[in-house]
């Protein structure tokens, strides 16, 4: 069976072992009726799942229904998903039908089930128990048919020795508990998930690719907006980044880390030409430090300075003070360069 997973803004994709392990959970799950718990991190794809296992169940032709409990005010998520009779209270000048009954034949999603008030935990207890429900200001009950898939990213059973979760609820919805890994610890699929995104976007970005080096800064970053972050981020690299290749030069520091840029190999630069500017530069420096340290020992820390500032001052001549021109030059981003200047209190004295 081939799970069929499905969405708009961007696919379960993957091939490690974590997430063949997700798939193969929800390849034996889809089919029954089972209740379903997914735990992940934001961003790791919960809803996702969900909906694979109701395509994947004889409930795919009917609805699927999300409903996030985190984000809808504890005095209106009642309503929201029982739905209330003309009169129920004030300003209820018709009957609605709630989300619950939206779904019925088909599949109900509860994401951030955590969040849902202990008095609403009572009433969902039921329908899982009875296959019913009572809308607001309704005296009698109305049977419904609706799978139930949960979601959290928080602990359930620290809430439940707080007291903000039910017991017998959570043995009700935990039935089967799907464990969502974050993309850190699936590391391998993180270039499978770079080019997808790439793929869905170059449409309307010209076509564009990541360099293996830029590609290997992704896979080493940890990603804590986990798959979410990642396709905003390739949206992002798309828009702002300079040529048909984003390279280390167009990614933003908190993902390169601390490794230094002079270890990028510099755009359309060979370095195992001889000759070459960049090659001759690092000659230079092996041949100034040639004289060995003194017994007596050196101030690294100012020399390395001392020759950053230089090498800082001839960019800043050399593009006339444009300082984007001179980051560009030295493999920076503006905001660095500007930070470094700042730093060392270089100014145009000229202008």
């Amino acid at each position: 069976m081939k799970i069929k997973i499905e969405s708009d803004s961007f696919n379960i994709v993957g091939e490690s072992q974590p997430i063949r392990e997700v798939f193969d959970v929800v390849e034996r799950a889809a089919g029954s009726q089972s209740t379903v718990m997914i735990y992940g991190e934001s961003g790791t794809g919960k809803e996702l799942i969900a909906r694979a296992l109701h395509l994947n169940s004889p409930r795919a032709a009917k609805p699927f229904i999300a409903v996030n409990c985190g984000a809808i005010p504890h005095e209106l998520l009642e309503s929201e998903l029982f739905g209330y009779e003309k009169g129920a209270f004030t300003g209820a000048v018709s009957t609605r039908v709630g989300r619950m009954e939206l779904a019925n034949q088909g599949t109900i999603f509860l994401d951030e089930i955590g969040d849902m008030p202990t008095a609403l935990q009572v009433k969902l207890l039921r329908v899982l128990a009875e296959r019913e429900i009572d809308r607001l200001g309704s005296t009698k009950p109305t049977p419904i048919d609706v799978r139930v898939i949960t979601a959290t990213h928080r602990n359930l059973e620290e809430l439940i020795k707080e007291g903000n979760f039910r017991e017998d609820l959570f043995y009700r919805l935990n039935i089967i508990p799907i464990n969502l890994p974050p993309l850190r610890e699936r590391k391998t699929d993180i270039p499978l998930l770079a080019n997808h995104f790439l793929k869905q976007l170059n449409g309307s970005a010209g076509g564009k690719n990541i360099s293996d080096e830029a590609m290997g800064y992704l896979v080493n970053y940890s990603w804590p907006g986990n798959i979410r972050e990642l396709a905003n981020f390739v949206e992002r690299m798309l828009v702002l980044s300079i040529g048909s290749t984003i390279t280390p030069r167009d990614l933003p520091d908190k993902v390169l880390g601390d490794v230094p840029k002079d270890k990028w190999q510099p755009l359309d630069v060979d370095l195992e030409e001889e000759g070459n500017p960049a090659q001759m530069l690092q000659q230079s420096l092996r041949q100034s430090f040639h004289v060995g340290i003194p017994e007596e020992g050196i101030n690294l820390k100012k020399m390395v300075e001392g020759f950053e500032k230089e090498l800082l001052l001839e960019a800043l001549e050399k593009t006339g003070w444009v300082k984007n021109k001179a980051a560009n030059l030295l493999g920076l981003n503006r905001t660095t360069l500007v930070e470094k200047l700042k730093k060392m209190k270089i100014t145009n004295s000229a202008g």
